[in-house]
């Protein structure tokens, strides 16, 4: 046994405690956990919990919990320290020179999942009956969702989990208003969380003790009934292990029997399921049989029922059918001695470890530095967390799967576990689940369709945020409306990143798609040129553009871009094929192409020419491009609409050859670019800002201010056309700009 320091505290049951704690551990281990409580009962003195125990008593029994379930030195470390943060400042600077960064992040942990207490808090009372109906009970869903989903290591649910359990042996001392409410928080979220997690022996003692102050007069009348009957029960399960201990002992089977506790909130719910009163249950009176190996489960079930008869019915196979949880067992239920009702349970022991300890069988402590854990994994029960809609009255036991180290579990943990939503809270406390990467605006429209539209601005935990800006678990969001306010056409554009969720972006189209048809012309129109202006296009076939869409008219086609139907993207990639082409090319004898500099422009017919790219047009990716042969200058190449080619006599076009782009690789093509805008402190670095998180380069900068007026000119090296779509569309959203558009040197 570790001897306790003085140091440490000179309370005389807190010493035997803490000594009875040490006694489990390795001297290095047990120095952690000495360590943890030098740090931590100091301050606890003079504070109590909400229940009105002991801080210090709280923070050992919690430990006391994790050490029934052969929990890692670290853990119990933690749960020690667990109210640290409250009382002692610049916490994570003192605790990281003297604990590893594990225990920080766990009780960081932690805090954060303190985080939802007061939204499940008023869960728990503050909704009006016909809110219950409606939706408390995917409300609570949720909020367990999020309880898991803002923690990066499962030791943190499982200490906190521990730390209610020992809240709820002392909450008999609370106010009557604080046990319900305790009571009733254990009940919709610690339980089934234990209940899913497979930590059996919690689960039972969290449910029992919250029924006690829920429901108290059924619990008082059932737990009466128990003990009016518990020593005539003790003595018929004495009897029923005598004979049935001779009868596997003769068939060579080596067993350990022993009487299995009720509990009553399985009672009540198997009475109310049931529809049945106390004295109809099969197993008040229950026996557990465990054996070494599979088959020893059937031969001995064989023998029970050979002993006594069956009752129709009641025989359940959870070996060759686990329950959902990986819960293994074989439940059959006869009439027994004196013509009792008797429930008979068989199970191995590596079964019966899961079904007591689940989760944490996962987590022994290690002994010299090496985890003593090494089950074979035989679900992965982390997706079976998401199954939370088996209710905890549907099962009588429950269990959980292996891992191989703390490590892996860690990294499962962290990768597999809803990754796929992301869990806010709206100002009232209520959980929105949302796909991962959501925006605001996606909250603003999950919410509610008419918020969306006129959402203008959003705060995360009290602080203004852009609308694109990505949301975490576990954080409040406020939206900001306008009283008439209408959607933006840019909440569509990806490259924007304003909506994630397919449903918001449904929404949003169904709006611009009931406008007023002359308006959808209207805007469709104005997009369309603002597009053909920015890029630089000319003389484009709108006819044949329209029938790329499948439509008649051209006014057909600016209505769909008006309302949305045509996207940003689908009219870019269209525009491509509709430029205009020059006068067929003479004819070359074919040669296998050769790939020449720069950007890996394929020419038809020559290899290893010297290449640069034309001035006058800048082309760049994936403009339709043709080559000309220069006097000792090798190929120049030009976009196949450029006005310098248009303008060649007859004569010169003979130099005309045939080219294409190859494979550009991260090749970069220069563009100029024009910028009109009010002049404005701070424009010049919010533009450069821009062009520096795109990773484009700068070659040139040209610029005048005229009146308070700016113009700017920008030569740019970008990879193709589509990032020099996006560039242009952030810079025409900037504050005073006007217009951003590609230019002609």
């Amino acid at each position: 046994m570790v001897a306790v320091t003085t140091a440490l505290t000179t309370d005389a049951s807190l010493t035997e405690q803490l000594n009875t704690l040490l006694q489990h551990y390795s001297a290095e281990d047990a120095q952690i956990i000495e360590h943890a409580c030098l740090v931590a009962l100091p301050l606890y003195q003079g504070h109590s919990t909400l229940t009105g125990a002991d801080l210090a008593e709280h923070a050992l029994g919690t430990a006391m919990i994790l050490q029934s379930m052969r929990m890692d030195a670290e853990t119990l470390a933690v749960a020690i320290m667990h109210s640290v943060p409250e009382y002692q400042e610049n916490w994570r600077d003192k605790l990281a020179s003297q604990f590893s960064p594990q225990v920080v992040q766990m009780l960081e942990g932690l805090a954060r999942m303190e985080q939802i207490r007061a939204f499940s808090e008023t869960l728990a009372h503050g909704l009006n009956p016909e809110q219950e109906k409606r939706d408390a009970t995917a409300q609570i869903e949720s909020l367990r969702k999020m309880f898991l989903a803002m923690v990066e290591d499962i030791r943190i649910v499982l200490i906190k989990l521990a730390e209610r359990t020992q809240t709820m042996r002392h909450l008999a001392q609370a106010p009557e208003d604080v046990q319900r409410a305790i009571a009733q928080e254990t009940h919709n979220i610690f339980a089934p969380l234990a209940n899913r997690l497979g930590v059996w022996q919690i689960k039972w003692e969290m449910e029992d003790l919250s029924l006690r102050f829920l429901e108290p007069k059924l619990y008082k009348s059932i737990a009466k009934l128990l003990q009016e009957k518990r020593l005539d029960r003790e003595d018929y399960i004495r009897q029923v292990i005598r004979e049935l201990g001779a009868e596997l002992e003769k068939a060579g089977i080596r067993a350990e029997i022993t009487g299995r506790p009720k509990h009553i909130h399985s009672i009540i719910n198997k009475m109310k399921r049931k529809g049945v009163d106390f004295h109809q249950l099969y197993d008040v009176r229950a026996v557990r049989v465990l054996v070494d190996d599979v088959k020893d489960c059937y031969t001995a079930l064989g023998i029970v029922h050979h002993m006594w008869q069956p009752v129709p019915g009641e025989f359940d196979d959870y070996i060759s059918h686990p329950k959902s949880n990986n819960y293994q067992s074989l439940h059959t239920a006869v009439i027994g001695p004196g013509g009792r009702a008797l429930e008979v349970q068989f199970r191995t022991h590596e079964m019966h470890q899961h079904a007591e300890l689940g989760v944490a069988a996962h987590w022994r402590y290690k002994e010299g530095g090496k985890s003593n854990a090494a089950f074979e994994q035989k679900i992965s029960w982390l997706r079976q967390m998401l199954e939370w809609r088996d209710d905890v009255s549907q099962s009588d036991e429950t269990g959980s799967s292996g891992a191989e180290s703390n490590e892996e579990m860690i990294e499962q943990f962290r990768n597999e576990l809803f990754h796929e939503q992301v869990y806010v809270l709206t100002p009232q406390g209520r959980v929105v689940d949302l796909p991962h990467g959501a925006t605001p605006l996606d909250f603003a429209y999950h919410v509610h369709t008419d918020l969306g539209h006129r959402c203008r601005g959003a705060r995360i935990d009290g602080q203004m945020v852009p609308l694109n800006t990505p949301l975490q678990n576990g954080q409040r969001v406020e939206i900001i409306t306008a009283k008439n306010g209408t959607p933006s056409r840019d909440w569509l554009m990806p490259a924007l990143g304003y909506l994630k969720s397919p449903r918001a972006r449904a929404k949003v189209r169904h709006w611009f798609k009931h406008l007023h048809a002359e308006e959808h012309m209207a805007q469709g129109r104005a997009m369309l040129d603002k597009e053909l202006q920015r890029l630089g296009l000319s003389n484009i076939n709108l006819d044949k553009l329209a029938q790329h869409f499948h439509l008649n008219k051209v006014d057909e086609l600016v209505a769909a871009i008006g309302r949305s139907e045509i996207s940003h993207k689908q009219l870019l990639d269209a525009l491509q094929p509709e430029l205009p082409r020059p006068e067929p090319l003479p004819e070359i004898k074919p040669r296998p192409a050769r790939r020449t500099e720069p950007g890996g422009i394929l020419i038809e017919g020559v290899g290893n020419l010297l290449t640069s790219i034309a001035k006058c047009c800048k082309p760049l990716p994936p403009d339709p491009i043709v080559g000309y042969v220069t006097r000792g200058q090798g190929v120049t190449i030009h976009r196949q609409n450029c006005p310098t080619l248009q303008r060649l006599s007859p004569q010169q076009r003979q130099r005309l050859i045939n080219a294409s782009w190859g494979s550009t690789g991260k090749s970069a093509f220069p563009v100029d670019i024009q910028i009109d805008a009010f002049d404005r402190k701070g424009l010049l670095m919010d533009i450069t800002n821009i062009l520096s998180r795109e990773k484009v380069n700068v070659t040139r900068v040209n610029t005048v201010s005229e009146d308070n007026f700016a113009h700017m000119r920008f030569t740019l090296e970008v990879d193709d056309i589509n990032q020099l779509s996006r560039i242009l569309t952030l810079i025409g959203h900037l504050p005073n700009v006007q217009q951003a558009i590609r230019i002609r040197s």
